[in-house]
C-alpha cells in the first residue's frame, strides 16, 4: 500500500433494533465509498432457510446439524444491498413476522454464529476500500480490531415508533414489547451477546434525526481516517 492511498477503513456499527442502524450504515457507506454489510439480514436468511425447510426451531441440535447447509451470499453495495440463499433472492421473505419472531432463537445457536461470523469476517477482509458492518456483536466478536466501533442506542419508545413506522400497520405497543423481548434474548445469550465494546463510541439517537445521526457517524469515520 503506497503512502497517500486511502487505507481501507473498517467500521463496526452495533446496537438494538430501531436505532436507525441500517439506514445510518447504508448512508455512511454510500457517502464514503465503502462497502456495506447488514449482518442481521444474514441471520434472518439462515432463519428463513430453517423455517422453509421445516427445521424444528425449538431444537438447537437440529439447527446446529444443518447450519452449514444453506449458501448465503450478501451483495455489499450500499445503494442496493442484496441477499440470496442457495441462489434465491430472499430480501423480501426475511423481513416477515414469521422470520422476525424466530431469528433470536436461531441466532443463539453457537454453530450458527460460528458459521455466519466466519462469513462476515471473510466479507470484511475482502472489502478493498473498507466496509461498514452493522449488527449486534460486530465490535465485540466479529471484528474486534475494527478501526472504528459505534454503538447506537435510543429509548425503547423511540425505537418502537421507528420500527412500527417501518412495519406497515404495526401497533407501537406490540412493537415495543417485541423489541424489548428480542433485545433481552440477544443480550442474554451465551454466544456473542448484543453488547457495547469497551472502545466503542456510543451515539444516542433518541433526539436526533436520521440525517444528524449520519452526519455524526461520517464525522467520526473521517476523523478516524485522518488520524490513521
Amino acid at each position: 500500500m503506497e503512502n497517500g492511498a486511502a487505507q481501507p477503513v473498517i467500521v463496526a456499527i452495533d446496537g438494538p433494533s430501531g436505532t436507525g442502524k441500517s439506514s445510518t450504515s447504508k448512508a455512511v457507506a454510500a457517502q464514503l465509498g465503502l462497502s456495506y454489510l447488514d449482518t442481521g439480514a444474514q441471520y434472518r436468511a439462515i432463519t428463513w432457510w430453517m423455517v422453509t425447510n421445516g427445521i424444528d426451531i425449538e431444537d438447537p441440535s437440529a439447527i446446529a446439524a444443518v447450519a452449514g447447509k444453506p449458501e448465503i451470499v450478501s451483495g455489499t453495495d450500499p445503494a442496493g444491498p442484496t441477499i440470496t440463499v442457495d441462489g434465491t433472492d430472499v430480501a423480501g421473505p426475511i423481513r416477515t413476522q414469521e422470520v422476525t419472531s424466530q431469528v433470536s432463537a436461531v441466532s443463539a445457536v453457537p454453530e450458527v454464529r460460528a458459521r455466519i461470523t466466519e462469513l462476515q469476517r471473510s466479507i470484511a477482509a475482502g472489502a478493498e476500500r473498507g466496509i461498514v458492518v452493522e449488527g449486534r456483536d460486530i465490535g465485540t466478536t466479529v471484528l474486534p480490531d475494527a478501526d472504528l466501533k459505534i454503538f447506537l442506542t435510543a429509548s425503547p419508545e423511540a425505537r418502537a415508533a421507528r420500527r412500527s413506522g417501518e412495519l406497515k400497520g404495526a401497533d407501537v405497543n406490540a412493537t415495543r414489547e417485541a423489541l424489548v423481548k428480542r433485545d433481552a434474548a440477544d443480550s442474554s445469550r451465551k454466544t456473542s451477546p448484543l453488547a457495547k465494546a469497551d472502545d466503542a463510541v456510543e451515539v444516542d439517537t433518541t433526539e436526533l434525526t436520521l440525517s444528524q445521526v449520519i452526519e455524526c457517524v461520517v464525522t467520526l469515520v473521517e476523523e478516524k481516517r485522518a488520524g490513521k
